[in-house]
Parts: C-alpha cells; structure tokens; sequence
C-alpha cells in the first residue's frame, strides 16, 4: 500500500508555484531565489512522504497484532482485507474470504428484520455496534461483538467499511454460570432459595381447578454437631446425599436446598393426602445415611402447608411454612406440623420483635445495662451489684426481659448477647474512678447458650484483658436448670476453672429448680441466691419461714453466702438477718438503676456513712470521761 502525497501544505504549494515561475522571470536572482523555494517545498514533500509511510506501517502492523479481528470490506460489503486474528478466530484464510460477502458468513439465527436495523443504523449514523452470530470455517456458530465504521470519501460517499470484532464465547458461558448461579444450590445442584421462589409462584399461576400444591420445608436437626463432631467436608457430602434421596423420592415435584440444612419441596396434586404424604416423606428421610462406612441417622423437622388452602401467594406461603417449621422446632422437633391459623397469629408479632432485636444487638445503642445493688444486712455496706439487660426500644420504649428473653433464646441470640453483656460490664467497671466503686464486683447472668458453644472462657477473659481488670470483679450467676443440662458439658470442671481465674461463682434462683442436695455438695460455687418466692412472704408465711431458715442453715454448714433477691420490706431484712442471712438485693434498699445513677448512688451511701461517723466521733468527744 502506498502513501498518498497531501497536497495541502502551503510549502508545497509555493514550491509548485515558484518552479512555474522560475521559468519565465528574467532576473537570474529571482530564478534562483523560486529555485531555493522549490528545494525546501520538494525536502517538505519527502518528510510528508516518510511521516506517512511511517504512519501506514504502523497501522499494518496494529493490524497483524491485533487481537481483535479486522475485516475492510468496500461499500457492498465485498472483503478486500482481514488481519491474522480474523483467520484465528474463524478459521478462514485471507485469500479464502477475499471479494466474499461478509453477509455470507453471518449465522443463520438473525431475521430479515435484524440486518433491515442494521443497514438502516449504519447509513443513518455510519456506525453500528453490538452483538452478531457468526459461523467459522468448521460450521460452528458462536457470538460476536462486533462494531462496524464508515469510511467516506469527500463527497460523503461510503468507500468502505472496517469492522473489528471479538470472539465472546467464554463470556456468553460465564454470564450461563452465573444465571445458572444464581438460580443452583452449587453443592447440591438443586434450586435455590431464588429459584424455588420463582417455580412456586410458575406453579401457582398454572394450577388448574381441582389440583393443589403441596409444599413442605425440611431441617436436619443437630446438623452443625456432624460439621463440628466429623468435619465440614463430611458434612457436605452428607447434604448431597440427602438432596439426591428427597429428589428421588418425590419425583415429578420439584426439590431445592433453602440454604444451610433446610430444604423444600413442592407437589403438585389431585389428592387428598397432606399429611400422609409428608409423613412419608419424613419416615424416608429418616432411614440412616452411611458416611465412611457408619450408619447415620439423622433427626427430620417438617413444616408443610398446602395452597390455596392456606394461601395463593408466594410470600405468603414461604412465610407460613417457615412459621410451622419454627413451632415444630419449639415442640421439641422431630416431627412433622402442619400450618394452623393460630401458628401465624402467634408468630406475626414475634418475628417483628425478633428483627428488631437483631438490629438492637447490631447497633448496640438501644441495649443498656442497669445494676441494682447489694447490701450486707449486718451493716446495709453495699457490697456489690447485679448487671441486668434491658432494651430501650425507640418506638415502644423499655421492654421488659421477660418479653425478649425467651425470644432470644429460640432464636439463636442468647450468646450474642451474653456476650454483649460482659463486654458491656467490663467497659462500665473500668469507667468507675470513685473509691467507692473500684472494689465492687459486678455479677453477670450467663446463658445456657453461652456454656453450650463453649466460649464462655474466653469471652471472659477477653473482656477483663481489654480494660485491665482483675477477675473477681466479674462474678457469674448460673441457674439450677443450667448447670443440670448436660449439652454444656463438664460442668463442674468448667466452674472451677472459672474459680481458678479468680471468677466468683453463684447459683441463681436457688430452691425453684430439681437439683438434689448431694449434687449440690460437689458444685464449686461460691454463693446461693434465694428466689424471691420464698422472701415475698415472710415472715408471716410459716412454710417459706421453714425453707428460708433451712437453705440458710445448709449454706452456712457448706461455707457458702446467701444473698436473698427481692427485699421489699424491713421485716423482711429482719427476718433474713435473724436467720443468718448475710446478703440481699432488692427494692427495700433500691431498684435497678442507670450506670450513672448507680455511681451516684455509691458516692452517697458512702456520704451518709462519713457523716454518721463524724457524728459518733463528736457524741464520743463531748461525754465525760
């Protein structure tokens, strides 16, 4: 190819004129002078020459590297030239395509109606680009990007066109693996949650009269004790497993895996037999699985329910399986229950409740810790306090623990916020600087939770490390209940290495639970806490009089404190204090308060204290000797 010469530099063009004239001026000087004018517009003309040779090899040689196509066909779509990666791509050589209609090579999945947009975008804005299908020299079809410019002349003719384009196959399959991604539980193969949403609602739009859907969301109980008792990888081929059983089983519905070990499935069906049909589908699932050569069974929880019997949405019926599912689990799991009006009359409001808790727990803002305080009866010497969770909810203002707590517990949240709890009560002792404070243990309760997923230590340990703090000024409150649960372990071996870091230890809500004498004997605890119950009474109910003077007998022969919660009265200080009771908390000595309150609380017992003293002092110095 060669250069074209530009005919537009002003040199040049003096140069033409100058040697035009230099054949009739008839001063020799002159000649001369248009002489020199030509030489230097003929040296302009050359560097004009090399720059645009330079320039046509560069564009040949960006041509042969590069790794897009390049195809230059004249106005009639005729190929005159290709570079290397167009034969690369599509297998044809350059002579093989030369003076071939490009048309001819495009796929036959286009219409007429697609080529007539084309043709008519490219002569309206002599551009087009976007995606074209197009057959390689083997037959293949596959997907291009191509883009396409005009080259006009000066009339505003089109000389040619210059299509570049790149093969995207691969990217066609990614966005496939990701569509099929997004719809595909990856471990099981089966729908996902997204997907079985979208077939639940195809379903329900095609039922026909006379038909139902039945629908049932499975849980494998206790599946997170496999993953942690024989590894992950064991754990994901049991899943698989379970998947290609429930497929099997219920072949004709459709089967996906909601995430975790939760898995749905839906039927549709001209018959009336729910609940035997989940029944079946549970008694199959529950026959053992072998995993490395060892039967196991596992435990099945089924909530079903069945459209349009209980709904003809969607989101309705996800939301009422989940809400069977959930109070299958609180019955104690391991059956099957079917939806009932009364199960979503009573899950509605908790399920608000609960995320709102979530959103506490995750904020931390509305969560705050009272402390109420404790005395010794002896001497009313505060002694300690009592770390007690309350929620400041910012529509329905404080809502009692007795409201969340239970909630809580169901769901999962108790070690969350046991955990908040401490770490609260840590921060808080190491904000108090009075004198008063310094000293003064604070007791929090632990959770069931907290014992079973075995991070109480630490917990613990991380908190008094972060803010610099000796370990008795965290005492721990377990209840009768707790410590009987043997999900939690040693338990007697984990209360005395809580002694051993210097933890007090104290058993709550002593006299309400089942623990016998003997066991009580073995427990290393510190302190019993003597229920409310028996101290609302006294001292004129003779039999909580005979088991508050018992338990106080049996401490003191076990070397073990008593403080009795819920002191409302002086005779009932007087009472415990004549029994040899050596503690209490309670509202006669006063409520739980704000962290800041109770700081204030301490400097004026101890305000009150001084000046009692100074009193005696002065009674002291002003008596006869």
């Amino acid at each position: 190819m060669w250069p074209s010469l530009s005919f537009n530099r002003p040199l040049v063009w003096m140069g033409l004129v100058a040697f035009s004239a230099s054949a009739w001026l008839p001063n020799p000087g002159l000649r001369i002078a248009c002489l020199g004018l030509v030489l230097l517009a003929a040296l302009d003309a050359w560097r004009q020459v090399r720059l645009e040779c330079l320039r046509s090899r560069l564009a040949q040689q960006v041509m042969l590297q590069s790794a897009d196509a390049v195809m230059i066909t004249d106005a009639g779509f005729r190929i005159l030239a290709v570079n290397p990666a167009f034969s690369e791509i599509t297998g044809y050589a350059a002579d093989e395509v030369q003076g071939l209609n490009a048309a001819n090579l495009a796929a036959s999945r286009h219409d007429t109606a697609f080529f007539a947009r084309f043709h008519q975008r490219l002569q309206s804005t002599g551009r087009w680009e976007g995606e074209m299908w197009q057959r390689r020299r083997s037959g293949e079809e596959f997907p291009e990007w191509l883009s396409i410019c005009a080259v006009t002349a000066a009339n505003g003719r089109v000389q040619h066109l210059v299509g570049v384009f790149s093969d995207i196959s691969l990217h066609k399959a990614r966005e496939q693996d990701l569509r099929r991604i997004g719809r595909e539980d990856p471990l099981t193969g089966l729908p996902n949650r997204r997907r079985l949403n979208e077939l639940l609602a195809s379903r329900l739009r095609h039922m026909r009269a006379g038909e139902n859907l039945d629908l049932a969301l499975i849980d494998i109980r206790g599946f997170k004790d496999i993953n942690d008792a024989m590894g992950v990888d064991v754990g994901d081929r049991l899943l698989a497993r379970f998947g290609k059983r429930l497929a099997c089983h219920v072949a004709g519905g459709v089967v996906g895996r909601m995430g975790g070990d939760e898995f749905m499935v839906l039927r549709t069906t001209t018959y009336e037999d729910h609940e035997s049909w989940v029944e079946d589908v549970r008694r199959h699932l529950l026959e053992p699985f072998s995993v490395d050569g060892v039967p196991l069974r596992l435990g099945i929880t089924v909530g079903s329910c069945r459209a349009p019997e209980d709904g003809s949405d969607h989101g309705v019926l996800f939301q009422r399986l989940e809400s069977a599912l959930c109070s299958a689990q609180r019955l104690g799991g391991n059956q099957g229950l079917r939806f009932r009006p009364a199960l979503n009359v009573e899950s509605v409001p908790d399920l608000g409740l609960l995320n709102d808790l979530r959103t506490a727990l995750t904020s931390g803002d509305q969560l705050e810790l009272h402390y109420q305080p404790q005395h010794r009866l002896g001497d009313g010497e505060l002694v300690g306090a009592e770390a007690l969770l309350r929620w400041r909810h910012p529509q329905q203002g404080m809502i009692p623990p007795d409201a969340f707590i239970g909630l809580a517990e169901r769901h999962g949240l108790m070690a969350s916020l046991g955990s908040w709890v401490i770490s609260q009560a840590a921060a808080q002792l190491a904000h108090w600087h009075s004198p008063e404070l310094t000293e003064l243990p604070v007791w929090i309760n632990i959770s069931a939770m907290q014992l079973f997923q075995g991070n109480l230590e630490s917990t613990l340990s991380s908190a008094l490390h972060r803010h610099g703090l000796p370990a008795y000024r965290l005492g721990v409150e377990l209840t009768e209940s707790v410590l009987l649960d043997e999900r939690a372990g040693d338990i007697v071996g984990r209360l005395q290495g809580l002694r051993r870091s210097g933890h007090p230890v104290a058993l709550d809500d002593f006299g309400t639970g089942y623990s016998s004498l003997g066991y009580l004997k073995h427990l290393p605890v510190d302190k019993l806490k003597l229920d409310r119950a028996f101290v609302q009474a006294l001292p004129e109910d003779p039999a909580d009089v005979a088991i508050v003077d018992a338990v106080v007998s049996m401490a003191s022969g076990l070397g073990l404190q008593v403080i009795a919660e819920g002191v409302e009265s002086r005779e009932q200080r007087d009472h415990l204090l004549q029994a040899g009771c050596q503690l209490a908390q309670g509202y006669f000595y006063a409520a739980p308060m704000p962290a800041e309150e109770f700081e204030r609380y301490g400097a004026q017992l101890v305000a009150h204290k001084r000046t009692d003293l100074s009193g005696s002092m002065a009674m002291y110095e002003a008596s006869p000797s």
